[in-house]
């Protein structure tokens, strides 16, 4: 096996010759990724099915098509991405040419989680490539199945000089994290981000997180409670809730959680039956120590579990639950959850739902449900978060000309469409000038006075500015 310095030498070494700047080069290596997952779907479907026991029309949205239209909006837009921005000039600068030029940041380091293992892998390298960057994957080895995949794959559509897939636990990451990138984007936990950014302050090297955090979820106002009933239990237990963008709690009034509470049951069973476990469309939790994690929060929480609440371990299911009656100190508002389990807080104005929202760290998204538009918008007003969606849970993150991405504890950076390519870009400043204009550009030449200083402020003011050309 290639040692990890010779990976990355071999990576540098191709970017140093400039095989990825041109944009034809850009554009094969992401129709490859394209042709990778339409020509690999059912074994793509296979792993994600092993890892998780994720249901075939889960993977094909969250996992495969998701990924198929961000790279064709990739190929599509990667030439006007690609154009040099020119920017307003002031008198001083009106013969000069003065723009924005988007250059790729080098060899890159990506690396996935995995409770969406191909979706959170692929999507951050579509911007890389477009970018023009070299890239060395790392899949999370939870999810092996699809780790394997992918490592298998990598090196037969795409271009083995510019790319290539790291694997191994954490200790393989330890050491990968001891070298040199030019970018960092990572995806998982905030434990873990802490030992990244560690890891890439030695070197001074940027990183992009995405995290995650407790995403929220406000009932309030008039709401068609079968219509949230449905939407909610979509998003909560999507996937089995391991969703970084789940929503998390929910906030409502007592009367509310009263009429969401039975809604929520009789759309659990529509979904699931009456026996969850038996359902071909419900995710199992990925592995033994999440399942425990999971469990002990159920355990130590002192809310009143209404649904659910059934697990079996050596399945690794734990069935979709709802806890009413919890406070803001329980147990399972400590962390996040990442499962299925769904408490709901009973607070009866808006007002003091919002403060206890923004007591807490800034989350990846946050909710409202509400047919009333004031609602909507003081929610919106008075809170901070990296997504912000009504009335529906996670399609906001399906859309690539919205970004990605957290605030705060949440994350930092976002990418998805333009703003993936703009986060593996340089943004690289040019003015191009020639010797015309020398009697003006003397009034910056020392013996200084008054007379040049006065001169010399009117054409550089903002006031006398020009055309962009």
């Amino acid at each position: 096996m290639e040692s990890q310095s010779h990976v990355l030498e071999r990576l540098r070494k191709a970017f140093r010759s400039g095989i990825t700047l041109p944009q034809e080069f850009r554009r094969t290596q992401l129709t490859q990724l394209l042709s990778l997952v339409k020509d690999n779907e059912e074994q793509i479907i296979k792993a994600l099915h092993q890892d998780l026991a994720k249901p075939k029309f889960e993977s094909i949205l969250s996992e495969v098509e998701i990924v198929i239209n961000e790279l064709h909006h990739a190929i599509s837009n990667i030439t006007s991405w690609m154009q040099p921005e020119y920017v307003a000039k002031n008198l001083a600068t009106k013969l000069d040419d003065c723009f924005v030029r988007r250059e790729p940041l080098g060899v890159v380091l990506i690396i996935g989680p995995w409770n969406y293992p191909l979706q959170l892998l692929i999507l951050p390298l579509v911007g890389a490539i477009a970018a023009g960057n070299c890239a060395v994957i790392k899949p999370s080895e939870i999810s092996c199945a699809t780790d394997s995949l992918v490592a298998e794959l990598i090196p037969k559509y795409l271009s083995q000089d510019c790319y290539a897939v790291v694997r191994g636990g954490s200790e393989q990451t330890k050491a990968l994290l001891q070298n040199r990138f030019d970018h960092i984007f990572y995806t998982g936990s905030q434990a873990v981000a802490r030992s990244v950014v560690q890891a890439a302050s030695v070197h001074l090297t940027p990183v992009t997180l995405e995290l995650g955090g407790k995403c929220p979820c406000l009932i309030y106002g008039r709401i068609n409670i079968q219509a949230a009933a449905h939407r909610l239990v979509w998003a909560k237990y999507f996937n089995a809730g391991q969703s970084c963008v789940a929503p998390d709690y929910v906030l409502c009034t007592e009367a509310t959680r009263d009429a969401l509470v039975p809604a929520l049951t009789t759309v659990l069973e529509k979904f699931y039956g009456k026996e969850p476990q038996k359902s071909p469309d419900l995710s199992r939790i990925v592995s033994a120590c999440h399942f425990t994690r999971l469990m002990e929060l159920l355990e130590r929480t002192k809310g009143k579990v209404v649904i659910g609440g059934e697990s079996d371990q050596e399945d690794k299911y734990i069935a979709p639950t709802v806890v009413v009656d919890v406070e803001e100190d329980d147990a399972l508002m400590a962390e996040e959850i990442f499962g299925p389990i769904l408490p709901i807080l009973a607070v009866e104005e808006l007002e003091k739902s919002i403060e206890l929202v923004n007591r807490h760290e800034k989350p990846l998204a946050l909710y409202v449900f509400s047919d009333e538009s004031s609602v909507v918008k003081t929610v919106m007003e008075k809170t901070s978060s990296g997504g912000f969606c009504s009335n529906d849970g996670i399609v906001h993150m399906t859309l690539p000309g919205l970004p990605f991405g957290g605030v705060g504890a949440s994350g930092w950076g976002s990418y998805h469409g333009r703003w993936g390519f703009e986060t593996f870009s340089h943004r690289r400043a040019c003015m191009l000038r020639g010797w015309a204009l020398e009697r003006l550009n003397g009034l910056r030449y020392p013996p200084y006075s008054e007379d040049k200083l006065k001169w010399l402020r009117w054409t550089t003011s903002a006031h006398n500015s020009c055309s962009l050309m």
